[in-house]
């Protein structure tokens, strides 16, 4: 997990282009884009969920164990209820995260408003493509964080 974490997404796009064109069939477009945005991806959440569940009260833990819950009570009725706010704040997090990361997969032809914005705003140096894309994407920054903040706090308790 800390390997591909460390690795910054647009160098991952190209080093894992053997695998992906190995599970996908190919390296380019929307397709070949998803391979690269899992694996830049899966370490991310994982390590929110993780550091979710580490701060877990561990009175109320001990607490499930005193009554006689099972570890996978303990896991599916202590600690998934106690850390769903937390864990809908790191969906959150990795989906904004994954509109950046895919608006750079845009760069190498993954589609989307970052291959609109590279192919159009950029190579044909049409500045107001560029701002009309950028502002696109802090749109559906905010529309995706505001539904998450909603969420988390009704999650809340």
């Amino acid at each position: 997990m800390n390997i591909f974490r460390s690795i910054p997404f647009i160098i991952l796009l190209a080093a894992i282009k053997p695998i992906t064109k190995f599970i996908v069939g190919t390296t380019i477009g929307t397709q070949g884009a998803l391979v690269p945005l899992i694996f830049g991806s899966v370490p991310f959440v994982a390590r929110q969920i993780e550091s979710v569940l580490l701060n877990i009260d561990s009175g109320v833990i001990e607490a499930a164990q005193a009554m006689g819950s099972s570890p996978l009570e303990i896991i599916y009725r202590v600690m998934l209820a106690e850390g769903l706010g937390g864990t809908v704040y790191a969906i959150t997090i990795t989906t904004v995260s994954l509109i950046g990361l895919s608006a750079m997969a845009g760069t190498v032809g993954g589609g989307g408003l970052g291959d609109f914005a590279i192919r159009y705003g950029y190579q044909y140096f049409q500045t107001d493509v560029m701002i009309v894309t950028v502002i696109l994407l802090l749109v559906l920054v905010n529309i995706v964080q505001g539904f998450g903040d909603l969420l988390l706090r009704k999650l809340k308790h």
